[in-house]
């Protein structure tokens, strides 16, 4: 088969499929989005059967200017859909697009008869009408309404779709698509993301050996109260074991960041994005690496960041919905999971002091952490899931 996978965010097990999907034969591009700003899979490589491409042009996206990045996103449509009309795939994968992007894509594989499946990250229409509800932008209502129907007018499209959670599910029960869908959990690459040594060339540079660090490393927006892992750090100090604040991010959250900490006095390092290869020693320099995600995300996200941390084989601590599938990976893993709330904030903090005081739970915690990514993340089964269903639809029209 020909396979066009797009995934807007360029993250690593996307790319990681791809690769595999090469492997076993197939003519793979992999496309991604220039424009999104976070952290990187390895989007290069000699892979034979397997060429990587962009759309965009470099330029960021404007978060905060809703109408200007309404208006990006659907320039970067029509840019994705000039790209399937020279690729002429077999079948499309896409992932992660937002919705102007995805509904001008799927309107254009409809013209062009060629059958795709959505790879369905997040469900955006629920997302905005908890920002809605939460008054973060009443604008927000009407987006999730209009957006809603797009995304529910691309899922009819798709001739497969394939979700992160069962929880998915009676979204698609509600749409009337629930007869197509697949369950295959995210995971990451754990030949890629590999337990290093706590003290490595990544720490040493930053000057972090030998300095007791809480680390966060992916994307970061404002609805997730960066503040907390200020505060987090705040409360250790004043409990009597100081650490250094590490976050590695670009984005809006930086400023809020760099304020909250100086007003604080928390120390904190704040890192852009640090190239894919170096991520096993980026996460490794963590002696405990915190996940951050808001109250309204519920079911319906499942941060990457998640599995890259349990790869990297560190104990962490989720500030996070309980019912969120990636806390229920930590909970397995016997880390800990609190609201993502500064009320829950002394709890965490006692938590975080325990295992930083006894090296031996950190160790046993992060052995647990790798051990389940191996029992989770094979890779071979979620290729084959994924090429099944390819394979499938590959001769099914797009309707």
């Amino acid at each position: 088969m020909r396979i066009l996978v797009h995934d807007y965010s360029g993250h690593p097990f996307q790319a990681q499929l791809s690769r595999e999907l090469a492997r076993r034969g197939h003519d793979v591009v992999h496309s991604t989005c220039t424009a999104y700003v976070s952290g990187k899979g390895n989007l290069a490589g000699d892979t034979a059967g397997l060429r990587f491409v962009t759309i965009g042009d470099g330029t960021a996206l404007n978060k905060e200017a809703y109408f200007r990045r309404l208006r990006q996103e659907t320039l970067l449509g029509f840019e994705l859909a000039r790209q399937v009309r020279r690729e002429k795939p077999d079948v499309a994968l896409l992932s992660n697009l937002p919705i102007p992007v995805l509904v001008v894509t799927a309107a254009v594989l409809r013209r062009l008869r060629i059958p795709w499946v959505l790879w369905h990250q997040d469900v955006t229409a629920v997302a905005l009408k908890s920002f809605a509800a939460a008054d973060v932008a009443k604008s927000m209502g009407v987006a999730a309404t209009v957006f809603g129907a797009g995304e529910k007018w691309s899922a009819r499209r798709a001739a497969a779709v394939v979700v992160i959670a069962e929880s998915f599910v009676r979204v698609h029960e509600q749409w009337g698509t629930a007869g197509k869908v697949t369950v295959i959990p995210n995971w990451a690459p754990l030949d890629e993301i590999v337990p290093v040594a706590r003290d490595n060339a990544w720490s040493a540079e930053h000057g972090l050996n030998g300095v007791r660090t809480v680390l966060y490393s992916g994307t970061l927006g404002l609805k997730h109260n960066p503040v907390l892992l200020v505060q987090l750090a705040e409360r250790l100090r004043n409990g009597g074991t100081p650490v250094r604040l590490v976050v590695v991010n670009d984005g809006p959250a930086v400023p809020v960041l760099r304020q909250a900490a100086a007003a604080r006095g928390v120390e904190l390092t704040l890192l852009p994005f640090q190239p894919y290869e170096r991520l096993p020693e980026v996460l490794g320099t963590g002696d405990l690496l915190v996940v951050l995600l808001a109250a309204d995300a519920g079911e319906f996200s499942v941060p990457s960041k998640t599995l890259s941390y349990l790869c990297a084989g560190r104990p962490v601590l989720g500030l996070m919905p309980a019912d969120n599938l990636a806390a229920h990976l930590l909970r397995q893993a016997g880390s800990a999971v609190f609201p993502p709330e500064e009320s829950s904030l002394d709890d965490a903090s006692a938590w975080v002091r325990k295992i930083l005081s006894d090296p031996a739970r950190a160790e046993s915690l992060g052995k647990e952490s790798r051990a389940l990514a191996e029992r989770e993340f094979a890779l071979a089964d979620c290729a084959s899931r994924f090429e099944d269903i390819l394979r499938r639809v590959s001769r099914t029209p797009a309707r």
